[in-house]
């Protein structure tokens, strides 16, 4: 499971307590990875980080490795950071101020990103899409054969 990657989007919804189901093809390798404890952090673009407990600590390990000119950026990934746990009903709880940070509504977005999940308000993420696409392809991509 340790070369596992998430990928794909799905079409979710918070239900009243702002809670999300956690999608099926992403429950086992979670469960494996780090037995459902999460860990999720705002992102400065205004989304959410969903990232498996040890992929996390990977992270914050490298966000204390950084210069005291990074502080700022640390206080906001690590001052951020609320550890989670998927219920027995597959729920995760996005918490109060994280749901008010990243603008989440009813209709959000999970989101694989290889190590980590992105979690987004729909209306949002739909926007960030058609900005990235009305914009030049980066080079480095332009390269790829399709």
């Amino acid at each position: 499971m340790a070369d596992f990657v998430f990928q794909g989007t799905s079409v979710l919804s918070l239900d009243g307590k702002g809670r999300i189901t956690v999608p099926a093809r992403h429950r086992d390798a979670l469960a494996a990875l780090s037995n459902s404890q999460l860990t999720i952090t705002r992102h400065p673009d205004g989304y959410l980080l969903v990232f498996a407990r040890p992929n996390w600590e990977a992270f914050r390990s490298k966000l204390m490795l950084l210069p005291m000119s990074a502080d700022g950026w640390r206080r906001l990934f690590l001052g951020s950071a609320v550890d989670v746990e998927v219920d027995s009903a597959a729920r995760v709880l996005v918490p109060p101020e994280l749901r008010a940070a990243a603008g989440l509504s009813k209709d959000v977005r999970l989101i694989g990103m290889g190590n980590r999940l992105e979690l987004w308000d729909a209306a949002r993420h739909a926007a960030h899409e058609a900005d990235v696409l009305a914009g030049p392809m980066p080079e480095a991509i332009q390269g790829f054969n399709f």
